[in-house]
């Protein structure tokens, strides 16, 4: 994926959950952040960041932000751009051959899942997340607690039992992870979940991604340790 109208700026301040303070261009201006996570250890004050000009009338924010850099690592923090990466992947036969449709937000049970896919004879569910934590070469998601994220695996195993393909899709948006663990420390029920998920047959999937000032796109699959 390519953006357009990317600019360099230095992150000053989370204002609060959709807001940060960035200097650009010498001056201070606020910006939309495009992702819901904490990411405490990636908005702090002086951080090298990179935001995307958006022009839209009455809008209150000019910029998005896009990616930050972590030491000499840019991680991509645009929480939409996961699903974007994952119909990349779909479409060039990165996850499955002879696709015949694509529909996304779908609901089933309580749920509303990021994709449904026909491929060959069969029908899956995917849900997709996207993964801005890293520590020591590790992926790691989540970053806090996700009762949703909980939920949309027990959907996935039960819809698993009544014969549909199942997939969970990590898209790790950085290039330095070698492997991808659910992170224990900050949600160990999501931990389990996954883990039981992997027991009832679900795919447990992740991708690293390259990450560029303006653009991002899928690398290679990493290997997932649950």
């Amino acid at each position: 994926m390519k953006y357009e109208r990317i600019k360099r700026a230095k992150f000053i301040e989370r204002k609060n959950r959709f807001i940060a303070e960035i200097l650009i261009d010498g001056k201070l201006e606020l910006c939309h952040v495009k992702t819901t996570g904490r990411c405490k250890e990636l908005f702090i004050k002086g951080a090298d960041i990179f935001v995307q000009e958006v022009s839209v009338p009455g809008r209150k924010t000019k910029y998005d932000l896009i990616s930050v850099y972590q030491n000499d690592m840019l991680i991509n923090t645009d929480s939409q751009v996961a699903n974007t990466l994952c119909v990349e992947l779909i479409k060039h036969g990165g996850l499955f051959k002879d696709v015949k449709s694509i529909r996304q937000e779908y609901g089933k049970l309580n749920s509303r899942f990021d994709f449904y896919v026909e491929y060959e004879d069969k029908k899956a569910f995917i849900e997709v997340k996207g993964v801005t934590l890293e520590e020591n070469g590790v992926a790691l998601f989540p970053d806090a607690p996700t009762s949703r994220g909980l939920k949309h695996i027990n959907d996935l195993i039960e819809l698993k039992a009544m014969g549909y393909e199942a997939y969970i899709i990590f898209m790790v948006q950085m290039e330095n992870a070698l492997v991808f663990r659910p992170n224990i420390k900050q949600d160990k029920a999501f931990a389990d979940g996954l883990k039981r998920a992997k027991i009832e047959g679900v795919n447990i999937k992740a991708f690293r991604c390259f990450v560029g000032e303006d653009s991002i796109y899928p690398l290679s699959e990493i290997e997932v340790q649950i």
